[in-house]
């Protein structure tokens, strides 16, 4: 009964880059390079496959970070030369390539996965790209002088992207947001609007993750400053049900999200996050159905969707796929429960 899903990223193996890393260098480069992603990827797709998962996606496996996997294909900007910078409202500092030019495409970004996944899952098949705002703070603008100008580029390339992407035969396309947690004023004035021009024309499933971040030292302390409640959905939500985005997804499992925001999300189908991504403990099926029970006091049983709270990329790779299994016996409980 409950569609079963990862937000995206997972572990890379050893032999494909460093591990357990948010930004790892890859162990090998050129025609090896691309043989070693290809075969990452079909792991992770046999991976989720077995455990039971609904949708599968490629783990963001040829991608070296979730955001740079896109801009290192777009013109006008240069890697050569990064600089470092405060991203996420400074929470941690990062080595980010400049904009110094208009931006263009120079070419397909994803289509090399995109169509090994189509090609080796007949399930349902997603496919992440990063959103505008996230973009934004994860680059150093040098060109445009305007964040939301800048912004509204990057969707415009992202939509590109994204209507190659239908085409390559992929189900549902997430963009993932991150910066709308962080930036909640700015989210709900201008980032939603350049979400709505990244998914212009789509009529594949169209989903938006927003999360509190990977499992990483930075965001983990950031947390412990967010109180007994957080509250940040409370501003971008109502302006994500009023956009033509399908699904959104929140943060839930050993979050202090308040559960009644999903009650923000009305028409909306809710990626209900009941995998801790900055814990290696792993989930008894009981906790993940209580959590699924308790999401249903605000979500419709038929636009519930289990999910991971965010990706598990810095994670070791066999507590990945242990949460993967628990993640699907969990959503399987859950609906014997609610059945």
């Amino acid at each position: 009964m409950f569609t079963t899903a990862i937000a995206g990223s997972l572990p890379k193996p050893a032999w494909l880059a460093e591990t357990e890393k948010l930004w790892p260098q890859w162990t090998t480069q050129g025609p090896e390079l691309q043989q070693a992603k290809a075969d990452a990827t079909l792991l992770w797709i046999k991976a989720q496959e077995d455990a039971g998962l609904d949708v599968i996606g490629d783990g963001e496996q040829a991608r070296q970070h979730f955001v740079h996997g896109f801009v290192e294909q777009v013109e006008g900007i240069d890697f050569v030369n990064k600089v470092t910078m405060g991203i996420r409202n400074n929470r941690y500092d990062a080595q980010v390539p400049q904009v110094i030019a208009p931006l263009r495409l120079k070419g397909r970004v994803h289509a090399f996965e995109a169509q090994l996944a189509r090609a080796h899952t007949k399930k349902k098949l997603k496919f992440t790209l990063p959103g505008p705002m996230t973009i934004v703070d994860t680059v150093a603008d040098r060109f445009y002088g305007d964040k939301v100008k800048m912004a509204m580029a990057f969707a415009e390339l992202l939509n590109q992207e994204a209507l190659a992407l239908q085409a390559d035969g992929v189900d549902i396309i997430q963009f993932d947001e991150p910066a709308f947690n962080v930036y909640m004023d700015e989210a709900a004035d201008w980032g939603v609007k350049a979400l709505e021009v990244a998914a212009r024309g789509l009529t594949c499933t169209t989903a938006v993750h927003i999360c509190y971040g990977y499992g990483i030292e930075a965001n983990n302390k950031w947390k412990e400053t967010l109180g007994h409640e957080w509250r940040q959905y409370e501003k971008v939500f109502p302006a994500l049900a009023k956009s033509s985005i399908q699904q959104v997804s929140l943060e839930c499992m050993h979050s202090h999200v308040p559960m009644e925001m999903m009650k923000l999300l009305e028409g909306k189908d809710v990626m209900v996050g009941v995998i801790d991504v900055a814990n290696p403990v792993i989930e008894t099926a009981e906790e993940i159905a209580d959590t699924i029970g308790r999401a249903l006091q605000f979500v419709p049983k038929n636009r519930l969707i289990a999910c991971t709270n965010c990706g598990l990329a810095p994670m070791s790779r066999a507590v990945a796929e242990a949460k993967l299994k628990a993640l699907a016996e969990g959503a399987q409980l859950a609906s014997q429960r609610y059945a």
